[in-house]
């Protein structure tokens, strides 16, 4: 799925305008973007929640090469699913 089909069912299901829920999609994801490189947490309840996590400095190997590299700390996103998302997915 794309972003036009995103809004166009999201829209539809909300019954809003297409540009108003791609708006409200934009804005959406501004928040989200901009509180978890803050630092905070976003949790959406029966969704998930986004966060940060710093993955600590490693040692790994070039596969080609195998050359032993050095790979620095970095912040990395976490996303957790909610437990009702988690149960849509896995429901055969």
């Amino acid at each position: 799925m794309n972003k036009a089909q995103l809004v166009e069912m999201a829209s539809g299901k909300a019954g809003l305008s297409k540009k108003d829920t791609e708006s409200v999609l934009a804005a959406l994801s501004e928040v989200i973007i901009s509180q978890v490189a803050a630092g905070e947490k976003v949790a959406i309840p029966g969704f998930g929640a986004f966060g940060s996590r710093v993955r600590p400095a490693r040692t790994g190997v070039n596969p080609a090469t195998k050359a032993v590299l050095d790979i620095p700390e970095a912040t990395v996103v976490k996303f957790v699913p909610a437990s009702v998302f988690k149960d849509a997915v896995n429901t055969k």
